[in-house]
């Protein structure tokens, strides 16, 4: 059996070790997990795990100086990919964070900062901790993840995609937040499902055995 590689892409943030330990504990025999900032890995891999934290300006700034946006860009459009956190945020056209930041403009839309003060004075900022992710559409990474369960979440910032159908499920705190999206072979969450148990492992599962 031919032997399937899975990039992990190293920017220099985030929990990139235990995103790919989590995926390598799921993983199926012939999949080999690899951290990686190297353009050329990239483009050779079967399917791409872009995991982060940390700063929109900071993570497009790194991925400038390494080389990998194209191979992103065009990874994205034909091989399986997961966003997950930052690296979500970052496949948007626009944030607001840092003074505002051009990102990859992969899904066309911004990303906003929770304003809750007024509304929501009880609530704090950043979104810390596990909170209910509702799916308002089917997808093959969904698969033995119930309704509403419960993922671990930290971020100041969410993800306003123009359209709605890319839209492949919602939170709350406070108002109501994309947290994740979909979109052919492309699907990126908000929440950590390294830190999330066996609903996170669940996901890198389905994700590793997702053709896309």
């Amino acid at each position: 059996m031919d032997q399937k590689l899975v990039a992990v892409i190293d920017y220099g943030m985030g929990n990139l070790r235990s995103v790919a330990k989590a995926a390598e504990h799921v993983a199926p025999n012939n999949t080999r997990i690899i951290v990686t900032h190297d353009p050329k890995v990239i483009e050779s891999a079967d399917a791409i795990i872009f995991p982060g934290q940390g700063a929109a300006k900071a993570c497009m700034n790194a991925l400038q100086e390494t080389g990998m946006i194209h191979p992103i860009q065009h990874a994205v459009q034909e091989k399986p990919f997961l966003g997950i956190c930052m690296g979500l945020q970052v496949l948007m056209s626009h944030s607001d964070e840092n003074s505002g930041t051009p990102c990859l403009d992969i899904i066309s839309g911004n990303v906003k900062h929770f304003e809750l003060e007024k509304a929501f004075p009880e609530l704090k900022v950043p979104h810390m901790g596990w909170n209910q992710i509702h799916q308002t559409q089917e997808h093959a990474l969904w698969h033995n993840i119930p309704q509403d369960s419960r993922f671990y979440f930290v971020h100041s910032y969410y993800v306003q995609p123009k359209k709605e159908t890319f839209i492949a499920a919602t939170t709350t705190h406070g108002t109501s937040f994309p947290s994740a999206l979909s979109h052919k072979n492309l699907f990126a969450i908000q929440a950590h499902p390294e830190k999330s148990a066996e609903h996170g492992l669940q996901l890198f599962q389905n994700f590793l055995q997702w053709n896309g």
